[in-house]
């Protein structure tokens, strides 16, 4: 094998033809749809983190609604247990107030049929009084015993009907 300058120039003129060549017609074209692609892959990245951030602003404004919405429920919570307990208390106090009428009503219930009974007890014995008188004065005993006899059957009948 032998070394021949000839074949080496034709090899190198060939070789700069065709690089010439394509570099024409091959190279930028697909160096160009290699740009193109580049750039089209930085454009996605740019908008996948324009989009990341947006929803990162997003997620933010949610976590902050749903803590006010939190602090509005407990709030609203709060709220109706102290309303919850107010009314509690003036129901209590309602019911203090009617019992103690209701109470006093019955006390006085209580007093108007003593004094009822008692009235008509009185009025009662008065009767009574006035029957064991005019049967003492009927009867004209002269015995002292007999008498004590006769009102302590009167008694007796009075107190059985009492």
């Amino acid at each position: 094998m032998e070394f021949s300058w000839e074949s080496l120039v034709f090899a190198l003129i060939a070789f700069l033809i065709l690089y010439l060549l394509l570099n024409k017609y091959a190279f930028g074209p697909l160096f160009s749809v290699m740009e193109k692609r580049r750039e089209l892959v930085l454009q996605q990245v740019e908008e996948a983190k324009q989009t990341r951030e947006q929803a990162n602003v997003y997620v933010e404004e949610q976590k902050q609604a749903l803590q006010q919405a939190r602090k509005d429920a407990y709030d609203i919570i709060e709220q109706s247990k102290q309303t919850s307990s107010k009314q509690a208390a003036q129901i209590i106090e309602l019911a203090k107030e009617e019992a103690v009428r209701l109470k006093d009503e019955a006390v006085r219930d209580i007093e108007n049929e003593k004094n009822k009974a008692v009235e008509q007890l009185r009025s009662e014995v008065g009767v009574v009084s006035v029957k064991i008188a005019s049967k003492l004065i009927e009867k004209e005993v002269k015995d002292d015993s007999v008498q004590e006899e006769l009102v302590d059957q009167y008694l007796k009948e009075v107190g059985g009907r009492s």
